[in-house]
């Protein structure tokens, strides 16, 4: 990521900050992308996305940041193509072990802070991923709105952390009444009522661990309204060349038990192959596999593709280069 610095006094006026910067930087892909489900089979597989970053840090040492992202990508995999964003923007505070986000952020299932939930993703769009047979929520950071604001906190101490966040949904329900008056000649007037409903909250609590030898265990325990509860355990770790993700989830909304495995093999410095498979989650499922590779070209520029098939029995693949900036 390249750093663009405005060391100007304008930047750092104000009283007590002792540095303030921009960072902008990001990711690109195109290639080719095979799903079998979708009606055009085969398509032009492209996106852009570019983080733009405000940080500064009082004299304290309390480092604040302010983040949004523009991106640019096909149109629900056909082949017109769209941008869209600035959209919302998320907030961090951090000083020591504690760290606090707010706004258009991650909850602790989707940030990946005690739980690796994606695993390594097959092909240069990760078409598969760990979760791929699991049915938990998961929302992010990217390129448009936000429903609501998530708040998230991280305490790490050693190699002991524990994260917390809370996102809280309203919606508007419109209802209409007709009324009726003399003075109008009996025309009716309609008036227009704007009624909360039922806010559909979620709770999620993360615990993780690593071990002397590298490998991270962690657990993610989710309260949603709409969804029930969910829980999720991970390890993850590296064994000479081989990096592994296992994962075991279940929950309300899901009919049984989640499994999933992923392995990335360095074959060399430059080339590693890696395979994915995961089960269970909703009665009906095919398990979900596949097998990748990725090949650095040098200056951030990797060859990557994969084949596989999803949960419905679709067989997917891809082929295409990936770089960031």
């Amino acid at each position: 990521m390249k750093k663009i610095l405005f060391a100007s006094t304008a930047l750092v006026a104000t009283a007590g900050v002792a540095a303030a910067e921009i960072t902008i930087g990001g990711s690109a892909r195109f290639g080719l992308a095979y799903n079998e489900a979708e009606t055009n089979e085969t398509r032009i597989e492209q996106r852009m996305r570019v983080n733009i970053t405000g940080i500064a840090e009082t004299d304290a040492g309390v480092k604040l940041e302010a983040r949004f992202r523009l991106e640019a990508n096909e149109d629900d995999h056909e082949n017109s193509i769209s941008g869209r964003g600035p959209g919302a923007a998320g907030f961090a505070v951090s000083y020591g072990g504690l760290r606090v986000d707010v706004g258009h952020v991650s909850n602790v299932l989707d940030s990946g802070d005690q739980v690796d939930y994606y695993g390594y993703g097959i092909g240069f769009t990760s078409f598969l991923e760990a979760n791929s047979n699991f049915n938990g929520p998961a929302t992010g950071f990217g390129a448009g709105s936000a429903d609501a604001t998530t708040i998230k906190v991280r305490y790490t101490v050693g190699d002991f952390s524990a994260s917390l966040s809370y996102k809280e949904t309203r919606e508007q329900a419109r209802s209409a009444t007709t009324l009726w008056s003399a003075a109008t000649g009996g025309a009716s007037t309609v008036v227009y009522n704007d009624d909360a409903v039922a806010a559909d909250e979620e709770w999620q609590l993360g615990l993780g661990y690593t071990l002397a030898n590298g490998m991270a265990i962690g657990a993610v325990y989710s309260d949603t309204d709409s969804a029930g509860d969910y829980w999720v355990l991970g390890l993850n770790g590296t064994a000479g060349a081989v990096g592994y993700t296992v994962m075991v989830g279940d929950g309300d909304n899901q009919d049984d038990v989640s499994v999933s495995a992923s392995i990335n093999y360095e074959v060399s410095s430059a080339t590693s192959i890696r395979a994915l498979v995961a089960d269970g989650g909703v009665t009906g499922a095919d398990t979900a596999y596949g097998l990748g590779f990725r090949h650095g070209l040098g200056g951030g520029v990797t060859l990557a593709g994969g084949v596989g098939s999803d949960s419905s029995g679709n067989t997917l693949a891809d082929l295409g280069v990936s770089f960031s900036f």
